[in-house]
This record gives C-alpha cells, sequence and structure tokens, in this order.
C-alpha cells in the first residue's frame, strides 16, 4: 500500500508504503553510508542532509558502523532542533547484539544522534548471537521508548523464516538491490510482500558505477533525466521497496528527488529487463 503525503509549500510529496504495525515509511530517503569519514566533509555532508530535509526528504538511514559513529554524528548536526521533521534509522553491528551490549549500543547511537528516540532500529546483519536474545533487547528497548519498532538488514529468506519462529514484529528487511543484483527478486521480495514487510534498498545506484551504464542513459534521454535518475526511478516502481541513495551533495539530493516523478514505460521496464536481466533461479543474499 502507498500513500502520498502532503507537502508544505516549496517541498516535495514523498509517497510512503506501510509497515507491518499500520505505521507508514517514505518510499525516497537519504543514505549517509560513507559520511562521517573526514572532519573536512563533515559540514557540506551535514548541509546536503539538511537540503534533503528542506526538500521534504525525512527519512535518514544511518549506522553505528559509518565513520565509527561519525555518520550518527552528521545526522545530529542535520537535525538540531528539527528532530520531529525526521524519520530515523539506525542499526546495531552484530558485534553488540547481544541483549546487555544491544541496550549499551542504542544508547550510544541515540548520544550521538541527540535524541532519544529512533523511528527504526535494525541488526546490521546476522552474527553469532541467537536472534531471540537481539529481539528480546529490541523489544525491551521498544517498551522503553528508546526505538518505536525494530527490524533487520541483509536477512535472506531462510533468516526471516527463522525469525518468525521468535517474533512477526520485524518492520522490515534493508537489503542491496539494484538493477545489477537483483536476486532477491526470485524468492526474498515475494515472501516480504505476502507479510507486507517493505524492503529498504541500499546501494541503488549500485555505488555511482549504474550513471555510466549505456542502457540507462538511452532511457534517460528520453525522459530529459540522467542514468541514475533512471535507476532510481526503476527501484521505485517496485511496490513495498524504499530508496535510500547516499549523496554529500545538496545538488545531487535534489538531483535524486526528482526521479520521483520519472514513469517508466513499458518499452524502457523491457530494455532494462533486457541490459538487466530478472533472476531464474535462486542466489545467495549479496552484500557490499
Amino acid at each position: 500500500m502507498v500513500q502520498w503525503v502532503r507537502a508544505e509549500e516549496g517541498m516535495t510529496s514523498i509517497p510512503t508504503t506501510k509497515l507491518p504495525d499500520g505505521s507508514f515509511m517514505p518510499v525516497f530517503g537519504l543514505g549517509t553510508w560513507g559520511m562521517g569519514e573526514s572532519r573536512a566533509s563533515f559540514e557540506e555532508e551535514a548541509r546536503a542532509l539538511r537540503a534533503g530535509l528542506d526538500l521534504g526528504i525525512t527519512l535518514i538511514d544511518t549506522a553505528e558502523m559509518y565513520g565509527s559513529g561519525g555518520a550518527e554524528r552528521v545526522v545530529a548536526s542535520a537535525i538540531a532542533g528539527r528532530r520531529d521533521e525526521a524519520y530515523l534509522v539506525s542499526k546495531v553491528l552484530p558485534s553488540n547484539a547481544g541483549h546487555r551490549q544491544a541496550l549499551r549500543a542504542c544508547e550510544e547511537s541515540l548520544k550521538r544522534l541527540g535524541t532519544d528516540r529512533l523511528d527504526l532500529y535494525l541488526l546490521h546483519w546476522r552474527g553469532g548471537v541467537p536472534l531471540a536474545e537481539t529481539v528480546r533487547a529490541f523489544e525491551d528497548l521498544r517498551k522503553a521508548g528508546k526505538i518505536l519498532r525494530w527490524g533487520v538488514s541483509n536477512f535472506d529468506v531462510e533468516d526471516i523464516l527463522e525469525l518468525e519462529t521468535i517474533s512477526k514484529a520485524c518492520a522490515t528487511n534493508q537489503v542491496l538491490y539494484n538493477l545489477v543484483r537483483r536476486g532477491i527478486e526470485y524468492d526474498l521480495m515475494p515472501l516480504s510482500r505476502e507479510r507486507s514487510m517493505p524492503i529498504m534498498a541500499y546501494s541503488p545506484i549500485e555505488q555511482g558505477r549504474l550513471a555510466a551504464d549505456r542502457t540507462l542513459a538511452d532511457i534517460a534521454a528520453a525522459h530529459s533525466a540522467t542514468p541514475a535518475q533512471i535507476a532510481l526511478a526503476w527501484v521505485l516502481d517496485r511496490p513495498g521497496v524504499v530508496v535510500i541513495p547516499k549523496s554529500s551533495r545538496p545538488s545531487h539530493v535534489s538531483e535524486n528527488l526528482m526521479s520521483l516523478y520519472i514513469r517508466l514505460t513499458s518499452a524502457d521496464r523491457a530494455a532494462l529487463d533486457a541490459a538487466f536481466p530478472p533472476p531464474r533461479r535462486k542466489r545467495s543474499l549479496e552484500m557490499i
């Protein structure tokens, strides 16, 4: 289910998708992987996130791993005085996924972000800690109001099925998904749709590499767009998928956002399927 959010003057109307708990998440957000790694780029990165907020992009995705906490500090700078405008997502490392460790890790993320709550908290990927222990920590954090909901990242079908034996409260699964990484379409995406559990697609432009693709360039020319915008529009064309491109420059943020208004034709989709064929068999979940 997709719902459009009415925008304020000067802001973009961004559609949302429904989560299993009945709440809604914007389908377009801002990624922060690679941010917070250099003092020299800190202010520009924060400006890019503020520019996104100014445009109506409320979803900001980060993690304790990114820049060893540096990305969360960039986010804190960007949302200072504007916390209620943001939909904040962060992630806990598998090494911090034990019950006591996860509670502490969440508190540390909240301090770095300068907030008292996360809208969504994810297990970054599976590690050696039993899932039941992590779920117990997430539920304790939710009951305490530290997080509003929780989910996972980089979980394949068998991981989701195992998780469901413990809890069915998982809000979303954040995975690698773009035109050259279509493996989840075979089984993980259908499973997620059956459960009304949105997929959060990270690296939707394949870390910028799709911006140089010839097929995308040809389609982009017909839409007076860029190849990157076509790559994003293709992901957004999928129901129940949230896209979180990362951009460190305000100009790129606004450019990426315009992908919301591109309507791919059936000929466009056929050309993209020919250039980037969908999977015909099960593939191992890809990660970068």
